[in-house]
């Protein structure tokens, strides 16, 4: 199982994330507000102790609450952690998360 819980939010995805949203969104809010909401250690009985690291089940339960808030697929939830700042701000990844592990599509 990966692990993220308690990880700081790189400070050019802040930057730039308050930058391009001085107000902030949903996403933010909830980072801002309700950081810790989950922790890795709350589904730590859902998965095997052995085997391959997987995401983080913190990262995605939160992906699954702001897709439900915001009413979205999952290609287009899935698009959001790719694409959008206030996505990555809340999850406390890179700007480039995606596009460092990642290959391309055809």
């Amino acid at each position: 199982m990966g692990s993220v819980s308690g990880r700081v939010i790189p400070p050019l995805t802040v930057r730039m994330a308050r930058a391009s949203n001085p107000r902030g969104t949903a996403a933010m809010w909830v980072r801002d507000r309700l950081d810790g909401l989950f922790t890795d250690g709350d589904f730590a009985d859902w998965y095997p102790a052995d085997g391959r690291r997987g995401l983080s089940p913190a990262q995605l339960a939160l992906v699954s609450v702001l897709q439900y808030a915001e009413n979205l697929t999952d290609r287009q939830a899935a698009d959001a952690v790719r694409c959008r700042l206030d996505w990555k701000y809340c999850l406390g990844l890179e700007l480039d998360w995606m596009i460092r592990g990642s290959t391309s599509r055809s």
